[in-house]
């Protein structure tokens, strides 16, 4: 709930001391002028979801689609209306099962506002270089039937992204979420620090590094 505040004033906090996702999500907010958050890339989209999210889902294969979520650290002003204040379940489950929620009560739960959305990511290597990746695509009027703060993300071509580039290239689950397209000025950033390796999803034409091409 704390992050979440901050974040609404333009002052990213990330979560488990990913310094990286906080650098990642001021990116964001500068690159929009609109708060940001940071969200685990989760789970995929089970098919009685996509039937139930409608017309909107259905320009994009199952593959495109997956949960983008966190416990209480995206901003209100990015939730749609009814999200609360709660408590975070798993580590009540773990802290303090069997009993009303105390210390772990504190998060700001909701589902995601629909709309246009870029996930992006600047990430050091073990061995001093900065990597980063950038992918513009939709966050679904949809309902995730889950608990923190998600949404189901669209994103073209986005399973070979996933496995070509955020696998094979180590990058962290947290990704740094903007609420607006803003891929363009987020590379232009990226050249202008002098990263050079920065990865977008590519049409299934256009193989990645390593990709098997049979």
């Amino acid at each position: 709930y704390i992050n979440s505040r901050l974040a609404g004033r333009g002052i990213p906090v990330s979560c488990e001391v990913d310094i990286y996702g906080a650098l990642s999500e001021y990116m964001v907010s500068a690159a929009t002028d609109l708060p940001a958050t940071l969200l685990d890339i989760n789970n995929t989209v089970p098919s009685d979801m996509i039937e139930a999210a409608g017309t909107a889902a259905k320009k994009y294969k199952p593959t495109d689609l997956f949960m983008g979520f966190h416990c209480g650290n995206t901003p209100s002003c990015c939730l749609k209306s009814g999200c609360g204040l709660k408590y975070q379940l798993i580590m009540h489950r773990l802290m303090e099962p069997g009993k009303d929620p105390d210390i772990t009560c504190g998060t700001l739960e909701g589902t995601l506002l629909p709309g246009p959305s870029t996930f992006f990511r600047l990430q050091g290597t073990a061995d001093a270089q900065l990597r980063s990746y950038v992918a513009e695509g939709h966050i679904l009027d949809a309902d995730p039937h889950s608990f923190g703060g998600i949404g189901i993300f669209a994103f073209k071509h986005f399973a070979r992204f996933y496995r070509y580039v955020l696998l094979e290239k180590q990058f962290p689950h947290h990704g740094a979420v903007a609420f607006d397209h803003a891929g363009r000025t987020l590379f232009d950033a990226l050249k202008l620090l002098g990263v050079k390796d920065i990865s977008t999803p590519l049409p299934p034409a256009v193989l990645y590094p390593g990709e098997n091409p049979f």
